[in-house]
């Protein structure tokens, strides 16, 4: 593989980090001296359908919604036998769960970053695609301090009133319909999205369990607390914006851009009283 990235005028560098699928380098284009981010996954280790259609997913999706300031770009993607090599954007090592996990965010700062991922959502919803695993840990920033959303290997359009299903996501954040069985559409995204709101205002999570198949029965009661040892000062404005995204109901359920005309984020998280 190293010879193909170096025919292509790339250089790896230091690995930075793992996903799913591979090993993340940074890397130096020869020519510009620029450095990106290099995705580097081996398709030997990917026995599973469902994996092999993950790395299929994410390269086609990233050129469809590229470019957006809030979604992760894409440059190239280069194939080999048994590699497969996504030269990507290059952003920080730590993501929003990083960000989030030494204490909760101030209204502002939250609202700033649930702006921005409502942007991105937003922009791949108009183009019919769903995201479906949006969590902190695919959430990154880039050096201008921009939020960044990551990792579409579970990515699915939608377009041509097709409907979507299959059980996807990660336990805290997945929306109730979609471990139901049944078929949902996009505003799965926004639930998850308001899951993420919510951890960063109290730095725990809407629904808990000893395991996945407890957090999975919380999720699907969907009964939304906001305990005072964690939202005492906590603003009526951002508790309205995250009754609204984690609703159970689909068809009361904020959509991507209505969320972003809520009070709480067109006033950038400023404390003030619902009119």
């Amino acid at each position: 593989m190293e010879h193909i990235l170096q025919n292509n005028h790339y250089q790896l560098c230091d690995e930075i980090g793992r996903g799913r699928f591979g090993t993340i380098f940074r890397c130096i284009h020869l020519l510009s001296g620029q450095l990106f981010a290099c995705k580097l996954i081996d398709k030997r280790l990917l026995s599973d359908p469902t994996d092999r259609s993950c790395l299929q997913n994410e390269p086609k999706y990233m050129s469809l919604l590229s470019p957006h300031p809030n979604i992760l770009q894409i440059f190239h993607v280069f194939h080999h036998d048994h590699f497969l090599c996504i030269v990507l954007e290059l952003c920080h090592p730590h993501t929003l769960l990083d960000r989030i996990l030494p204490r909760p965010f101030p209204e502002a700062e939250a609202a700033s970053v649930m702006k921005q991922l409502l942007e991105a959502l937003a922009h791949c919803h108009r183009l019919r695609i769903a995201h479906r695993d949006i969590k902190p840990d695919n959430l990154l920033f880039d050096s201008a301090n921009n939020l960044k959303v990551a990792d579409f290997g579970s990515a699915q359009w939608f377009g041509d009133g097709r409907s979507m299903s299959g059980v996807v996501g990660t336990p805290y954040y997945v929306a109730p319909e979609v471990l139901l069985g049944g078929d949902y559409n996009e505003k799965v995204d926004v639930w998850s999205s308001g899951v993420v709101l919510y951890i960063m205002l109290s730095g725990v999570p809407p629904f808990h369990g000893e395991s996945a198949a407890e957090i999975f029965e919380a999720v699907v009661r969907a009964n939304l607390r906001f305990p005072p040892s964690t939202f005492r000062s906590t603003s009526p404005s951002a508790k309205d914006l995250l009754r609204k995204m984690i609703c159970r109901d689909v068809s009361r359920r904020l959509s991507a851009e209505q969320a972003l005309g809520h009070p709480w984020i067109q006033s950038g998280g400023e404390k003030r009283d619902l009119m």
